[in-house]
């Protein structure tokens, strides 16, 4: 078992502006970069066998940011990222209703197992953020890890150790620049 500290990149653009950002690589900005300086400051003084991130940049900012303050090298992982948002990455999530109201619908009626055009399911984000948390956790077996993604992303998880329904995610994003702990115990180390 390890103990995970899943936290959540600071603040973008896109998210002030309500765009889904999926797997574009979008900055922080400035209340982000300050964000995930006040985060790292809170992390200072606890003792982490590892720091793992995403590599989009707006994970990859604040875990360096985080990097900086307890004195770690950053291990990018592609796994981490999140959700794939396919043909509505980018766009506003008012314009995404009115567009793909049908795909809306979808997601509201079948949460874990729907997509919006060209984009992953939550069962597949799931399966492969589980598969490098278990990675992760096998590794670090028994010792805290930090790991910085992406609010879906780590719903997904967080549902899974917590034994909350996948039905409820969408529920269990957390704010930017966040930090939430769990155990997580990793099958097939």
């Amino acid at each position: 078992m390890a103990e995970i500290w899943l936290i959540r990149h600071g603040q973008t653009d896109w998210n002030v502006e309500g765009r889904l950002q999926g797997q574009r690589d979008v900055p922080l900005n400035a209340t982000g970069l300050s964000q995930a300086s006040a985060m790292a400051e809170t992390l200072k003084g606890n003792k982490f066998s590892a720091l793992y991130s995403s590599d989009l940049m707006r994970a990859r900012q604040t875990a360096e940011i985080i990097a900086a303050v307890v004195g770690l090298p950053v291990h990018f992982d592609r796994r981490l990222r999140e959700i794939s948002q396919g043909e509505v990455e980018g766009m506003l999530f008012s314009d995404v209703m009115q567009k793909f109201e049908s795909a809306l619908a979808d997601r509201t009626r079948n949460p874990v197992n729907s997509r919006l055009p060209g984009g992953e399911s939550v069962a597949e984000l799931y399966e492969r953020f589980r598969d490098c948390v278990n990675e992760i956790s096998c590794v670090h077996h028994g010792k805290p890890v930090l790991v910085v993604a992406h609010g879906l992303a780590i719903a997904t998880i967080v549902c899974q150790a917590r034994g909350y329904s996948m039905d409820t995610v969408y529920s269990h994003i957390q704010e930017n620049a966040t930090a939430q702990v769990i155990e997580w115990n990793p099958s097939g180390c």
